[in-house]
């Protein structure tokens, strides 16, 4: 009888794809790398990212040949305040990449933090998994703590908690209680599951109360603890293993 299933070597996925599970760069800037001439396939620069490859395939990043997919790890970093989490900026501000330590492999950012937010930022060397924990599908809440301008009542954060219509799209739930009011400032410990851009400072401008200050402090099950400003630590592999699931490659 014939066998139908593909060997492993013959089995094939999506340039993009192959190129994020190698750690080299996201499924995004795949397409944008492709549509720079930056990628060979077989020695023939590739001019399309709807493109399967299989373990066959002889794969060029800038003549480099593509590297094996390591083993996944993902780090915390506290990401200050002042840098973006971007691998260049045109305006040359800083970004974190021109930060991290030297001694890190590639790494992806798993979503992003605004330039002047600060606190928990999750990095991995997989771009499968980068995608994956971005997903709102995760269901991981993510918590912050914010400082904002104003007496801040009570009542409105309540008002928000089944979402708020902004401008073209409606928020998910939003959890939010009130830490501390000190004088025309206040803290507020915020938790949302999907964060689309700027949201926080775009829900708390509805409410009337500016942010002046906004701090990740958790993403799902990982917690900026005690890290530091600028500091990274690796987050132990039975953790991911117990977290994410990922037996097959850690």
């Amino acid at each position: 009888m014939k066998n139908n299933k593909l060997t492993k070597s013959n089995e094939t996925e999506r340039i993009a794809k192959k190129l994020s599970r190698a750690g080299v760069c996201s499924r995004r800037e795949a397409e944008r790398w492709i549509a720079d001439g930056r990628i060979k396939v077989n020695n023939v620069i590739l001019s399309t990212p709807a493109t399967n490859v299989s373990e066959k395939d002889k794969i060029l990043v800038d003549n480099i040949p593509l590297p094996k997919p390591s083993l996944t790890k993902i780090w915390r970093f506290h990401k200050p305040k002042g840098c973006l989490v971007t691998e260049n900026d045109p305006k040359g501000r800083k970004t974190i990449f021109q930060i991290l330590p030297k001694s890190l492999p590639r790494v992806i950012s798993v979503g992003r933090l605004d330039y002047d937010s600060e606190g928990l930022l999750l990095l991995t060397n997989d771009g499968a998994i980068s995608r994956k924990l971005e997903l709102p599908s995760t269901g991981w809440l993510r918590k912050y703590k914010v400082r904002v301008h104003g007496i801040v009542d009570k009542s409105a954060l309540l008002k928000i908690k089944d979402g708020i219509k902004l401008d073209n799209f409606k928020t998910g739930p939003i959890e939010a209680s009130l830490e501390i009011q000190k004088g025309t400032n206040a803290w507020i410990l915020i938790g949302i599951r999907e964060g689309k851009n700027r949201e926080i400072r775009r829900i708390m401008d509805h409410l009337g109360y500016p942010v002046n200050r906004l701090i990740r402090l958790s993403y799902g099950p990982f917690q900026l603890g005690n890290l530091k400003s600028g500091e990274v630590s690796e987050i132990n592999k039975n953790v991911i293993k117990n977290q994410l699931g990922l037996m097959h490659k850690i």
